[in-house]
């Protein structure tokens, strides 16, 4: 469960200014069951309506969008009374009915008593037809997938979630927790944060029954980009996203388009990496060479470096051996390096966190990501294991001065003499450290 998630689902249900919210997360992420756990926790009766499965719904919504006359024929639809005040209305996979998606507008403004939560794609909500989108007339959360923390707690590890959760102190951590949590970082590296994968690997964790879903998954993205994409970027989709494996084992992880053809260029294929952008397929992370707030201001969007989701599901589309980030061997250092890339990137997206990185060319210094806070700019340096000597960001609080710098490692925390170095498997917990004195 996703629970800080699920507390900000609590506040929209308590607001008084509460508006029809639209749950927004790429597909597999849990945003149907999500919403059932909230309705029959929260509410007296949960009404589900999925547009997707049952097109007959849409036939609802071809003619007055009144609300009084929507929720008459809903209940009439679903044979059973439907309470402004007690009960949540879901409309799933909102973006197969356009129409729906206009309705919102007019619960809002008209019948804001209604509780009404609706589920979609990113992808979905943003091909939505203008006309029909709801600008301003409804609230947004984005659901991601699970991050380290919320598996810990999936897996039946609460103890140490609390333990992660109560530091009080950049410390050493004592070396039995240490290990017990490095070892678990590296389960995830392999299960990632994908619900039904996590799933499968809790019901049985002998099993290799996780990589078999997460194949099952990337199948279904495959098969959305043919469903949804036009057809001209269907190859080039397929090709962005199966290069991704080979951008992040390269060194300078700064994505190439000649990677995916020779001779390819950006512009022929800025339309499709916006596709799996907006589907939540991908993260980007811009180059921003003047560390100033604010960064997106000093951001050059045609640099960047471009990241998986999740962190299984990198692993499965890599067909990475499943013993292969549990051997510790400078000759797979520089492929736990993606995964810890990646998963970091995972993490900070998981905290809605915009994502940037530094590069000074004349030197070929670089670090892995920026962090804006309203103190100034921190950089963070991702390193895969315990080999952590490196001169970028040295370099970079030497030109920079910053406040305060992180070095994600698998070393032990502790404040070193220009950085804190933090354990990876506390990259969620980074806000709150980094307030600790």
């Amino acid at each position: 469960m996703k629970r800080d998630l699920y507390n900000r689902l609590l506040d929209w249900k308590a607001s008084p200014n509460r508006k029809p919210l639209v749950l927004r997360g790429a597909r597999q992420t849990g945003k149907t069951y999500l919403l059932h756990e909230f309705g029959r926790r929260e509410y007296q009766q949960c009404h589900y309506l999925n547009f997707e499965e049952d097109r007959q719904l849409g036939t609802l919504f071809n003619g007055d969008l009144a609300p009084d006359q929507l929720v008459g024929d809903i209940s009439l639809y679903l044979r059973r009374p439907i309470s402004a005040a007690n009960d949540l209305l879901i409309f799933d996979e909102i973006q197969a009915c356009n129409q729906a998606l206009n309705a919102l507008k007019y619960f809002c403004e008209q019948a804001p008593e209604y509780h009404i939560a609706a589920a979609g794609s990113l992808l979905g909500v943003r091909m939505s037809q203008p006309a029909s989108f709801p600008v301003g007339k409804v609230d947004f959360l984005d659901l991601h997938p699970m991050t380290f923390l919320e598996f810990l707690h999936a897996v039946g590890e609460h103890s140490y979630c609390e333990y992660i959760e109560g530091l009080d102190a950049i410390r050493p951590i004592p070396e039995k927790f240490h290990a017990d949590l490095t070892g678990l970082l590296k389960r995830y590296y392999l299960v990632g944060g994908m619900p039904e994968a996590v799933l499968r690997h809790v019901e049985n964790y002998s099993s290799l029954e996780f990589r078999q879903t997460q194949r099952a998954i990337l199948d279904a993205y495959t098969l959305d980009f043919a469903k949804h994409a036009p057809p001209t970027d269907i190859p080039k989709l397929s090709m962005i996203w199966e290069s991704l494996p080979a951008q992040l084992a390269r060194e300078n992880k700064k994505f190439i388009f000649s990677l995916i053809r020779s001779g390819a260029r950006a512009r022929e294929y800025e339309n499709a990496l916006a596709w799996l952008t907006h589907a939540g397929l991908v993260h980007v992370c811009c180059l921003c060479p003047t560390p100033q707030i604010p960064l997106k201001v000093h951001r050059e969007p045609s640099s960047f470096k471009l990241y998986a989701l999740d962190v299984g599901l990198l692993g499965a589309l890599a067909e990475i051996p499943l013993g292969f980030l549990t051997i510790d061997s400078a000759d797979h250092e520089q492929y736990h390096g993606a995964f810890a890339e990646n998963f970091v990137a995972q993490e900070l997206r998981g905290r809605d966190m915009p994502l940037y990185y530094w590069k000074n060319t004349g030197r070929a210094s670089e670090v892995d990501f920026l962090w804006q806070t309203s103190s100034g700019v921190t950089p963070i340096e991702v390193k895969a294991g315990n080999r952590i000597r490196s001169k970028s960001l040295s370099f970079y609080c030497d030109k920079y001065q910053p406040m305060r710098a992180v070095r994600l490692s698998l070393q032990n925390l502790k404040q070193g003499a220009y950085a804190a170095n933090v354990p990876l498997y506390l990259a969620s917990q980074l806000p709150r450290l980094l307030r600790i004195r």
